[in-house]
């Protein structure tokens, strides 16, 4: 897999939000979902690497996608 840098979290929302997922609650963590998945994204500065690897593929895409959505 290839490696995927710390990614803001902010970055990350606008990328998901354009494969179709949507904000569904805020806190400490940001939730996602598209009506089937759900994904939880840290309020961190940046995302630790690997905990956003482990997100992109909850999302059902590769790191490669998610690259270009960013």
């Amino acid at each position: 897999m290839p490696k995927l840098p710390g990614i803001n979290h902010l970055d990350a929302i606008r990328a998901f939000q354009k494969v179709g997922f949507w904000v569904l609650r805020q806190g400490k963590h940001i939730v996602m979902t598209n009506g089937k998945k759900k994904l939880v994204i840290p309020r961190h500065n940046p995302v630790n690497a690997i905990t956003m690897g482990g997100i992109v593929v909850d999302a059902g895409l590769t790191v490669d996608e998610f690259r270009q959505l960013l």
